[in-house]
């Protein structure tokens, strides 16, 4: 065995002792923290400037991202919960 087999090997077995509910927590704590990273961005972070062509005239809910964001984390989080 080479020297590269021995580490995988000792990473394989560190690995597979973490329980399997601790990685469905982390997979499912990631997603929370970013929705809460994306909700807490200030408005004018997430809307385009008023007279620029990618605001294309548009306010209101629909040109601030942070809403689309907040339902796809959502559903994401939702998902990973019942299926993971």
């Amino acid at each position: 065995m080479t020297p590269l087999h021995l580490i995988g090997q000792f990473v394989r077995e560190r690995m597979g002792a973490i329980p399997l509910t601790v990685v469905r927590g982390l997979f499912i704590a990631l997603p929370v923290v970013i929705l809460i990273w994306v909700l807490s961005l200030p408005r004018e972070e997430t809307t385009p400037p008023e007279n620029t062509p990618e605001s294309n005239g548009r306010r209101g809910w629909t040109s601030n991202l942070k809403f689309g964001a907040a339902l796809a984390l959502i559903l994401q989080i939702i998902i990973y919960a019942l299926w993971a």
